[in-house]
């Protein structure tokens, strides 16, 4: 089944008309809005010197993405103020990435229901966080891999998730697609069950309520 089919069944992708700006090289070391309430960023947008420009644009959650060696640098700054999804992930083509995404998802929906805001964080905010926003652009929006990147670019424009990452996110479209229609057959299916039980029951009511035989 094809992306644009699940339409019906995922959220509305914001316009990139709104909120879109012209890109600089600055840009690259801050942070911006992918859509609303999710944020991507290099780790300098999550320093401690950057605390107040988190609070001034509501974060509430960060993803900080990192691997063992780079602990001493990249780590949670601020604990007692922001809830951490802390991720051990290599910045390398032979990574797999596609384990981590369900984690993500739920980290970032559970944000946004609660009407909070998440910054994702790599290092420098172009490959394995990219990789992640990525991903859940495309389950979030049914899109394609080419779709969802570009979309992000024209926030972020600096992304290039490594040639492993984006092979697995192509791959990922139909992993997520076949999930995706899974779970409308299987609502589907509850939905005829329900109807079929309502029908059965409306129809004996019927046979033996001797006002329905005059």
């Amino acid at each position: 089944m094809p992306a644009d089919d699940f339409s019906m069944y995922t959220a509305e992708l914001p316009s990139l008309e709104e909120g879109s700006t012209d890109w600089n090289y600055v840009m690259r070391r801050e942070m911006q809005e992918i859509i609303p309430g999710l944020y991507l960023g290099p780790y300098a947008a999550a320093m401690k010197s950057k605390k107040a420009v988190l609070v001034q644009h509501g974060i509430t959650h960060i993803v900080c993405i990192r691997q063992k060696i780079e602990a001493n640098f990249i780590k949670p700054n601020f604990p007692n103020d922001f809830q951490y999804l802390v991720m051990d992930i290599a910045d390398v083509s032979t990574e797999n990435i596609i384990p981590h995404l369900p984690l993500v998802k739920d980290f970032i929906d559970g944000c946004l229901n609660c009407q909070g805001r998440v910054l994702v964080h790599g290092n420098a905010g172009i490959s394995r966080s990219a990789a992640l926003v990525i991903g859940y652009i495309m389950e979030k929006y049914g899109l394609t891999y080419k779709n969802a990147f570009n979309y992000v670019q024209q926030k972020r424009f600096c992304i290039t998730p490594n040639e492993g990452f984006m092979q697995q996110l192509i791959e990922f479209e139909a992993i997520y697609m076949a999930r995706k229609h899974m779970q409308i057959m299987e609502q589907s299916d509850n939905t005829g069950t329900h109807n079929k039980r309502k029908y059965s029951f409306d129809t004996e009511e019927c046979i033996h309520d001797p006002t329905q035989l005059t």
